[in-house]
């Protein structure tokens, strides 16, 4: 008992030092982003105020929050699940987009179906886009052909690209005076809203990928496999574990959840596919993954954060003058402090 005690006590305190850990280097972050507001001559307490209370002072804006979390953390989850083996997923921008685009074609081209075959489709169909385009750079890392990591960074712009494509060409609506974007989706379409307010059912992905993300990790023969890989991958291998087939799979289901990011987005807030459809939560969630650790309660904690500074950008740039790309600003200071910890950490062992 006093043994088990103690394993409890020990447990307790490791977790602990963790959490005041990251408080610590997000606050690092934030004071670093006060000294350049004072540099430029604006007050630090008054923009940290007004962000605050223009996300946390209201129902509106909490829900605002949940509607931007629900992208971060499902591209965070894409990010964190090849990582347990060691890969470096970049590319949660790209397939958030290529899944949107899956799944508009499957909204326009089958706009006659009802809402119970419709909607399934459109799921599958953002969940296979941003899972194909994230299996291309898995079958290469995979072959030995080319890094991951610089694979998924460069297929961003050329899924971004793709996009523009087809809302510039053969799905633009003929009627939107010249504006590129598709024609707006049928009802059947469209993933319905909870409670009234935006945040919409892509809430329920999100949460139930976490929950499968954490059993999967904790508590089946694949988690098992998957912590072996990424502790030594080459006793792994010579045990058998299929490390080539684990490599695709992982990328392939990492990059169709992002899918489901872009699919809520274009299904529950656009209504339609048109350019600019994420201000950069693929990156975001990559940058969640590395300050959560993987942890799914840190990816939800960290996702909250940066979805008040994401959200409160707009005070910044109305009420203090400060551009839009202030609010990058912040979140690049978050990732270096984090980045740079985590580097010094590696270093001292």
């Amino acid at each position: 008992m006093i043994e088990r005690t103690s394993g409890v006590f020990r447990l307790r305190n490791r977790r602990l030092p963790g959490m005041v850990r990251w408080f610590g280097l997000v606050g690092l972050a934030f004071l670093i982003f006060a000294i350049v507001l004072i540099i430029i001559g604006k007050n630090p307490i008054r923009a940290y105020i007004n962000i605050f209370s223009s996300t946390l002072g209201s129902a509106y804006g909490l829900s605002e929050i949940v509607v931007k979390m629900i992208p971060l953390i499902l591209t965070a989850i894409a990010v964190a699940l090849p990582s347990r083996i060691w890969l470096i997923n970049v590319g949660g921008e790209g397939q958030l987009h290529i899944g949107a685009l899956f799944a508009t074609g499957g909204a326009l081209h089958f706009s006659y179906l009802p809402a119970w075959i419709l909607m399934p489709l459109i799921f599958v169909l953002g969940f296979l886009g941003g899972g194909l385009w994230a299996m291309i750079s898995g079958i290469l890392r995979a072959r030995g052909w080319a890094s991951e990591t610089i694979s998924t960074l460069l297929m961003n712009y050329v899924a971004i690209l793709l996009v523009n494509f087809f809302v510039f060409g053969p799905w633009k609506d003929p009627e939107s005076a010249n504006y590129p974007q598709t024609a707006e989706f049928v009802g059947a379409a469209i993933l319905p809203a909870l409670g009234g307010t935006r945040v919409h059912f892509g809430l329920v992905f999100a949460i139930v990928s976490l929950i499968i993300y954490y059993l999967l990790l904790s508590y089946t023969r694949w988690g098992l496999e998957m912590r072996a890989i990424g502790n030594n991958s080459e006793a792994a291998q010579r045990n058998g574990i299929p490390i080539a087939r684990y490599i695709i799979l992982l990328m392939f289901i990492g990059g169709g959840i992002a899918g489901l990011a872009g699919m809520s987005e274009v299904s529950a807030i656009q209504g339609r596919l048109r350019p600019g459809i994420s201000p950069g939560y693929g990156f975001t969630g990559f940058l969640i993954s590395w300050m959560s650790g993987g942890n799914p309660l840190g990816m939800v904690a960290s996702a909250f954060l940066l979805a008040i500074i994401i959200s409160g950008g707009d005070i910044l740039q109305m009420a203090h003058g400060l551009p839009g790309s202030a609010v990058h600003i912040l979140m690049s200071l978050i990732l270096f402090v984090v980045l740079g910890r985590s580097g010094g950490r590696r270093s001292a062992k």
